[in-house]
């Protein structure tokens, strides 16, 4: 059911069509946008292209998160930060018309991803293995200000959930997740400062590129995290659109290595956001409650764009099984769960 990719190639031909469908370890497809084709106004078709490059850090202290998006007629730059002891969210975003002065990468294994205007910048830079963020911010939240100089590694044998699949007839996702991806650098809010330990520290890396249907609806859960023992455990759980038949996104991770689930099911209340949810699958490999703290509703209500995100972070405790059928029991593993309904 679950078709791995294993050679690799375009991701479309020459027609526009994708030449594989699956998920791999690795993104091994290069993302040849510039072959997409599903209007006959060829000139329309790069308005309706989705790319973005979403960053999320996990600390002891906090949740910190940074995007650089473009929505093919506006682009979506935004910084948000969350504090775990005292609940404090917030969060800056501007709408970029046409995406002017966004810069992202072809694809997730080299470029830089770049914005700046007046009052802002953000940048994403992958030399090597290194990926380098540095976010500058001195307006955000009443002038509080916002600064960051992060430093996330990927080591060579780290794996990622990287799936194609297509939405309807002429649409499609391309995806790539990494989780667990030791951090080290600093963040600065207001006059708080926190320096970022690879140890204690974990980073991760939303990297979408596609064409989605006007109205879209998807479900997604991650974390990243430390066992009891001292491993690093990711996950990465979703769906909701487009056709999952032959390649699911949803994945752990042991120490950067990928185990691969099949299809995973959510319970939960659009009514309550913050009751508990339920993750459980269809072999019997996880098991997991989800018990929230706090909620982030995020809500863009332009002409052309209505977006509602409801982005739940809470503790996930429960089991996984490896690939090699050991039991790994999580418990209190800070992460998130969301449920994102777009007209885009």
């Amino acid at each position: 059911m679950q078709n791995q990719i294993k050679e690799s190639g375009v991701l479309l031909d020459n027609q526009g069509k994708l030449t594989q469908v699956g998920w791999a370890r690795h993104q091994n497809l290069d993302c040849n946008l510039e072959n997409v084709n599903f209007y006959q106004l060829k000139f329309l078709q790069w308005f309706r292209v989705k790319r973005w490059d979403y960053y999320a850090i996990f600390t002891p202290k906090r949740f910190f998160s940074a995007t650089i998006a473009d929505l093919g007629y506006a682009g979506n730059i935004f910084v948000y930060t969350l504090d775990f002891t005292s609940g404090d969210l917030h969060e800056e975003g501007i709408v970029v018309p046409l995406g002017k002065n966004i810069l992202l990468p072809r694809n997730s294994t080299a470029g830089d991803a770049h914005f700046s205007n007046n009052n802002l910048s953000l940048d994403f830079k992958l030399e090597d293995r290194n990926r380098n963020l540095s976010i500058s911010w001195p307006g955000f939240h009443d002038s509080l200000g916002i600064q960051a100089e992060i430093n996330l590694v990927e080591p060579v044998e780290h794996e990622s959930i990287n799936i194609v699949i297509p939405i309807g007839k002429r649409r499609f996702y391309y995806n790539r997740k990494i989780n667990c991806l030791p951090a080290s650098g600093h963040i600065r809010y207001g006059e708080d400062y926190e320096v970022l330990s690879p140890d204690k520290c974990l980073g991760s890396l939303d990297w979408g590129r596609g064409v989605w249907e006007y109205s879209s609806f998807w479900k997604w859960a991650s974390a990243s995290g430390f066992l009891a023992d001292g491993r690093t455990i990711g996950l990465n759980l979703g769906g909701g659109f487009g056709d999952t038949s032959r390649a699911s996104e949803n994945a752990f991770f042991v120490n950067g290595i990928l185990h691969k689930l099949d299809q995973v099911m959510i319970d939960y209340s659009p009514e309550n956001y913050t009751a508990p949810w339920h993750f459980y699958d269809n072999q019997d490999r996880l098991s997991l409650e989800f018990v929230p703290f706090k909620e982030r509703v995020a809500e863009t209500r332009l002409v052309i764009i209505d977006s509602e995100v409801h982005q739940i972070f809470g503790r996930y405790s429960g089991y996984v099984v490896c690939d090699d059928g050991e039991k790994i029991e999580i418990n209190g593993l800070i992460g998130f769960a969301e449920d994102h309904k777009a007209r885009w």
